[in-house]
């Protein structure tokens, strides 16, 4: 169980340990970044755009000038983009204590990534199934290493459109970031499961910022006139939402505190909206494991990234 009231100062020291957050440069994945660093933690920035990674790089050295940053390209709605990032990765660190599969969008018109999927759940959950399938051997090699899926509370209106995964029947924007977010918390889950078939300390870990003030509301979802929902957003980020610094602390939370379990899922403990990070209990879309399993199997095969050290040993 949390104690009340965890914050950022909390977090133990992280000296000597390494943490990579993707989506690094704004919102969520940059206090998270910035936190990190001020505890010492080797923090790989993983941004999208290099621009804005330059600029978050440059604040966060400005607030902690010995800051361990390594600024690294990742498109995670290309493939070929998220392979080129993970070799480079696998191939300069021995060590990977905490991965924030943190970085997302929200509610676009429909569009396609590099591969053909969704943007949303080609996103918000492929491109991290692909990333988190070719880091695993790097995290298994990591004693006490987790792995944190940043979901939404949005989850609970979510479904998996196993039959039209990608929208092209239909699309509705929010209801594709629904599903999204539920693959995030089905995939975060089955990946714990599987985790304790193998003789690892390796944990999975699930969390949500409840509402946060980031560019994600602001950025995602199409503008249009003076009511339009892009400035009803910026309304309820101005006077509603909890900060982006707040917003970080459940997967902070989930990241570095002592005593996290495989499997726990960490929000805001004022009604899942605003506050400190507690256990919450995710919707029960979420413990369906047969939708696990098959979406699984369906993330292996669209990505081409076989989770292998979960395979029977060959004979």
């Amino acid at each position: 169980m949390t104690r009340t009231r965890w914050t950022a100062n909390d977090i133990p020291d992280q000296t000597g340990r390494t943490h990579l957050v993707t989506g690094a440069n704004s919102g969520l994945g940059y206090e998270t970044s910035l936190a990190l660093a001020r505890k010492g933690a080797t923090v790989i920035m993983a941004c999208r755009n290099m621009e804005k990674g330059h600029a978050a790089a440059a604040e966060i050295t400005q607030q902690v000038p010995n800051a361990k940053l390594d600024l690294q390209q990742l498109d995670l709605a290309s493939l070929a983009s998220i392979r080129s990032f993970a070799e480079r990765i696998n191939a300069n660190y021995r060590q990977l204590e905490v991965l924030f599969n943190n970085a997302g969008i929200m509610g676009p018109v429909r569009q396609e990534t590099a591969d053909g999927f969704e943007m949303q759940i080609g996103t918000n959950h492929l491109g991290h199934f692909a990333l988190t399938g070719l880091l695993l051997d790097l995290l298994l090699a990591t004693p006490r290493s987790r792995i944190v899926s940043t979901s939404s509370i949005v989850h609970g209106m979510g479904r998996i459109y196993f039959e039209d995964l990608h929208g092209k029947q239909r699309y509705e924007r929010w209801q594709w970031y629904g599903q999204s977010k539920l693959a995030n918390l089905l995939f975060g889950l089955e990946l714990q499961r599987r985790l304790t078939t193998l003789t690892t300390t390796t944990i999975s870990v699930i969390a949500h910022p409840g509402y946060s003030a980031t560019h994600l509301q602001t950025t995602g979802p199409s503008t249009g006139g003076a009511f339009s929902l892009a400035g009803l957003l910026r309304f309820t980020n101005r006077y509603v939402a909890q900060s982006g610094a707040m917003g970080a602390l459940p997967q902070l939370y989930a990241g570095t505190a002592p005593g996290v379990l495989g499997g726990e899922f960490y929000g805001p403990d004022g009604f899942g909206m605003r506050g400190y990070p507690e256990p919450r209990l995710p919707n029960r879309r979420a413990f369906n494991t047969a939708d696990a399993a098959r979406l699984w199997q369906i993330s292996e095969e669209l990505t081409g990234v076989p989770y292998t050290a979960f395979q029977p040993a060959a004979v």
